[in-house]
């Protein structure tokens, strides 16, 4: 089973809307409401891929209850811890020019009480896991190193953690030596102050958190693929080009596929096309954190990965 966590989920509100125009009132021709948060896209993309998968967190108040019953409608499995704040929400402005605005709530003040009750919620599910992923940002009081503690804690059960995270979190979260992480170019620059400009810089800062024990580390470069390294090799992993409507979820949709190869056991390369696969697919979609499941296969077979 793959264990989802999601600490900081949020209802995502869309709004297609003509400009945005500082002390107007401006009125939205569409608006789409929908659970939101990476973790919630990686466990909808395992889904959809029918593996056996479980997401898990924090919810509060009527947001949390419309998440509940939207992923019931997903058919995503679920096992939430109740908090007396309410779950936050993130705004999304797509103006007619394509360029879209977000405002990200922070996210309501979780207990120490409730924390706890998470990590008794956590104890229970990682037994039947073979797989967690912990994906985003986590909500006020949470502590920086409170994703090193999960890791730590599945490692010590011998379960695979893939964290999915940025800045103090995944700062913090690395000297748990989760089994995989997958930092974008900026992300690693405002990790360690160094630039990544060519296919060595990329390899030097694989090489970097591999000594720290993380087994598996790839590099995002976005359309042009991605840099991998695994037991010593180092891989140029090559996407086809698309037509992309909405590249939003891309990066969770990529995780999503990380964690069903590793559940189904595939070996590094197709692990590494399968990942591909899914957030090239996720990116031809107009639903964030989504895919089709045959257009994953279908780009599966056209994913190149050479040995660097």
């Amino acid at each position: 089973m793959i264990l989802v966590i999601n600490l900081n989920a949020s209802v995502d509100k869309r709004y297609e809307i003509d400009d945005i125009k500082k002390g107007q009132v401006m009125r939205a021709r569409y608006v789409e409401n929908t659970p939101g948060g990476k973790g919630l896209h990686v466990a909808n993309v395992a889904t959809i891929l029918k593996e056996d998968c479980i997401a898990t967190g924090l919810l509060g108040g009527k947001s949390g209850e419309f998440i509940e019953e939207s992923l019931k409608k997903y058919g995503i499995k679920q096992d939430f811890v109740k908090i007396s704040g309410e779950t936050r929400s993130c705004l999304a402005f797509i103006t007619d020019d394509n360029v879209q605005t977000e405002i990200l709530e922070p996210g309501p003040e979780v207990s120490e009480i409730e924390q706890q009750n998470f990590l008794d919620k956590y104890i229970d599910l990682i037994e039947k896991a073979s797989v967690v992923v912990a994906s985003g940002s986590v909500p006020k009081n949470v502590p920086k190193i409170f994703y090193r503690k999960l890791v730590e804690m599945a490692n010590s059960q011998g379960k695979k953690f893939l964290l999915d995270t940025s800045g103090d979190l995944l700062r913090e979260g690395i000297e748990g030596k989760p089994y995989f992480i997958k930092p974008n170019k900026d992300e690693i620059e405002a990790l360690t102050g160094r630039s990544i400009r060519s296919v060595e810089d990329a390899i030097r800062e694989i090489k970097e958190f591999q000594a720290k024990g993380i087994s598996l580390v790839a590099i995002s470069l976005g359309k042009d693929g991605s840099i991998a390294g695994f037991e010593g090799k180092y891989y140029k992993v090559n996407v086809p080009k698309i037509e992309a409507v909405n590249p939003v979820g891309s990066g969770d949709s990529y995780v999503a596929g990380i964690a069903v190869a590793l559940q189904r056991k595939y070996d590094i390369k197709d692990t590494l096309k399968f990942a591909s696969a899914c957030g090239t697919a996720n990116a031809m979609e107009k639903e964030t954190g989504f895919v089709s499941e045959s257009i994953v296969n279908e780009l599966f077979n056209k994913v190149t990965v050479e040995e660097i």
